[in-house]
């Protein structure tokens, strides 16, 4: 049963899509003007195509991911962009076509392309109240807007940590006033000394349970993996988990909070920190600090030990960090007693990430809670005020 001023209607009823306009990377040029493609904004050009405010879904690449920018873009023709919201609220159909699959109508055979065609005849539902349509769109904003303040907040918050480690770890700016002595790494202040990475940090490997045996998963173990580290300090979510009796029958540790992980095959570099105990395959690393040296000055170390990597391996292809590569590794090492200053300058930093990182994925978890069912009218809000 279909609520109050709800219907099903052609998705053609609601908008019209057309085709994005070509512009070839030699042709990006410095602009304020977004250039859209099927991941996002792909550059900036002078010149837009498409009036504010900007939808669009993808058509090829990362077929029907829809994108809202409040601002004149460049459409690219990796997407097709709506050029008529015919009396519609444009945020409200950004929502409602978060909720289609649309991926599932991409055609054509080695590269799959979305066929406007293909997709204006799907049947959806919706209010005609353009004022619920801004009711429902205003409540799922806030939440996006928060979710967006939040990693603003925490990149700035990494910056910050990053820009910390540099001052007192490679730039030595706290002890300018003191005496300084020759090393194998250049000049380093007196009473410090180089030292393999390996001196303090653990290197630990991961295993995963046979996966033919049922019993050893969904349990409630977070079982980490190259996919679950994304772009933030913190891996709240992993796609799967294990159970104890799986962990049992594994090569992976129990890893405590804050353990760094590494990808090390196939996705390989990436870094992040355990935001509870978790086990992990054999895919990754897992970097636990030895005696006196905290799990932040690794996961410091380490973002600044993969970026050497990678350059090094410039030119070549960074498919695989071994043991050896972590242990090849000189850096230097402080006097006991700088690591407690190190550590109180650090740690509320770390903490309010971590909060952060919290308050995102409860946000997101709320987010994708309501959605479907505000955009199908399952959940109604109120709306008798808004503008």
């Amino acid at each position: 049963m279909k609520p109050d001023g709800w219907r099903e209607v052609r998705l053609g009823d609601l908008l019209n899509f057309r085709r994005g306009h070509d512009l070839p990377k030699t042709n990006f040029c410095i602009g304020k003007v977004p250039v859209v493609g099927s991941n996002g904004v792909i550059g900036y050009h002078n010149i837009f195509t498409t009036k504010s405010p900007c939808l669009t879904i993808g058509r090829s690449g990362n077929i029907g991911n829809p994108c809202f920018i409040n601002k004149d873009c460049w459409a690219h023709n990796t997407t097709l962009y709506v050029d008529d919201y015919k009396n519609n609220d444009p945020k409200y159909l950004y929502y409602l076509l978060k909720t289609l699959d649309l991926g599932y109508f991409g055609g054509g055979s080695a590269v799959p392309t979305l066929n406007r065609n293909h997709i204006h005849p799907i049947m959806v539902k919706s209010t005609d109240n353009k004022v619920e349509q801004k009711a429902i769109a205003a409540t799922l904003s806030c939440l996006d807007d928060k979710i967006e303040l939040n990693n603003r907040i925490n990149k700035a918050l990494e910056e910050m940590a990053q820009a910390i480690f540099k001052s007192w770890f490679v730039d030595f700016e706290p002890f300018q006033d003191g005496e300084f002595e020759d090393s194998e790494l250049g000049r380093i202040p007196k009473g410090w000394r180089v030292g393999r990475f390996t001196e303090v940090a653990k290197i630990c490997g991961g295993g995963t349970p046979k996966t033919t045996i049922s019993n050893y998963w969904n349990g409630n173990i977070p079982f980490f993996t190259p996919k679950d580290c994304l772009n933030n300090y913190y891996v709240i979510n992993t796609e799967k988990t294990i159970s104890l009796e799986g962990l049992q029958h594994c090569n992976s540790k129990l890893y405590p909070k804050d353990t760094v992980f590494v990808t090390a095959r196939g996705t390989v570099g990436k870094i992040c920190l355990a935001i509870c105990d978790m086990a992990m395959n054999q895919s990754c690393y897992a970097l636990l600090g030895s005696d006196g040296y905290s799990q932040y000055l690794i996961h410091q170390l380490t973002l600044n030990l993969v970026e050497k990597f990678k350059h090094k391996a410039s030119g070549a292809v960074f498919d695989a960090i071994i043991t050896r590569d972590f242990d090849s590794e000189f850096i230097c090492i402080p006097p006991r007693y700088f690591l407690n200053q190190y550590d109180e300058a650090i740690k509320p930093l770390y903490s309010l990430i971590e909060q952060n990182q919290k308050e995102i994925n409860s946000l997101v978890q709320t987010r994708d809670y309501l959605l479907p069912k505000l955009m199908s009218g399952e959940i109604r809000v109120p709306f008798g005020e808004v503008q």
